[in-house]
């Protein structure tokens, strides 16, 4: 086994695990603080004692060393899009401003698609910080799992080592200097989404700007779990810079006739309905489909087309709701 990975065995998760654990507990009782209804029968002091080891397990909100804002694709339901969304976000924010650097972050720890999406394989050498150097491609900073398994393999974890390794691929990766760093999140709203949402500030001393895209297909079914993690990161006060509207529309390349196949503008209901905006309308085209998984994203690998077009107005409208960066440790006048 590799030597990083050696790091990262059963019995090093364990341990760091365990510091985790009034963590894991402070998130349980943070979000469901009585989920069966059942009357508290505490005395005062023990409800005072509950909360001050709930405040203390909750994680310490750090910045990203390097990371200067920090995008989130999340979505409610695998399927719909949300890597493939995340890797041409990626790539069209650097593809429109050229002199801004951008990284990708695969927090899939089940799933990782990053590593065939980007073309990129092997494993991370490490700096003399022994931090880990993201791989790159098309000039876009890389980190993912996948990296340092084996494709075939699966991992077979519990939710605190998975919270584990979400911490070393944060914290233990040489990011920096990034202007925007974009989070491909596994579906659902489970451990690595709080993890992550509830590990970066985004206000207080030290500011990373942090939003949220929410991807969905048309589909009502995908929209009910779409409308979940949307009010998931408004309740860990993440703010939700929108939603995408992935294949919401084919077009016959014979004929050119138009088909919604997964239902028309179901996005935009839902969207109205939340008080968000549609900020990304992206179409059903075999194109997305072939270059993804050919490792030559069509953002790059097709600049010109109607495609890569739709991702670069997402990655526009993406970055004009994020505010400004401003500088955590300003230089002191003279």
């Amino acid at each position: 086994m590799a030597a990083i990975f050696r790091k990262w065995t059963v019995g090093s998760v364990l341990k760091s695990a365990e510091k985790h654990r009034l963590l894991w507990f402070g998130l349980t009782f943070s979000t469901h603080e009585n989920p069966l209804g059942i009357p508290n029968a505490g005395t005062p002091g023990q409800d005072n004692h509950r909360q001050r080891l709930m405040e203390r397990g909750l994680p310490k909100k750090l910045p990203i060393a390097g990371v200067n804002q920090v995008i989130v694709v999340a979505s409610g339901k695998g399927g719909v899009g949300k890597s493939t969304t995340a890797v041409n976000l990626a790539l069209a924010i650097a593809a429109n401003d050229k002199s801004k650097s951008v990284g990708l972050l695969d927090a899939d720890v089940y799933g990782p698609s990053i590593p065939r999406m980007m073309n990129l394989a092997g494993e991370p050498e490490l700096n003399k910080q022994n931090l880990m150097k993201p791989l790159v491609n098309f000039g876009i900073s890389c980190m993912s799992m996948g990296f340092l398994v084996d494709e075939k393999s699966p991992l077979v974890w519990r939710g605190l080592m998975v919270m584990s390794a979400v911490q070393k691929l944060l914290r233990q990766v040489a990011w920096g200097p990034l202007d925007y760093l974009v989070v491909d999140m596994p579906p659902g709203t489970g451990d690595t989404q709080l993890s992550i949402s509830q590990n970066i500030p985004i206000d207080g001393a030290y500011i990373c700007m942090f939003g949220a895209v929410i991807v969905s297909t048309p589909q009502d079914i995908a929209l009910l779990d779409a409308r979940k993690g949307a009010e998931m990161f408004r309740k860990v006060d993440v703010p939700v810079l929108g939603l995408v509207q992935n294949m919401s529309v084919f077009q016959c390349p014979k004929c050119g006739h138009q088909t919604h196949i997964f239902g028309q503008d179901g996005a935009k209901k839902v969207a109205e309905e939340m008080e968000l905006q549609v900020i990304g309308d992206v179409p059903l085209h075999i194109s997305i489909r072939e270059t993804s998984d050919s490792g030559q994203p069509v953002t790059v690998s097709q600049p010109d087309s109607l495609q890569a077009q739709a991702y670069r107005s997402l990655a526009k409208e993406v970055v004009a709701r994020l505010p400004p960066y401003k500088d955590p440790l300003p230089e002191r006048k003279q």
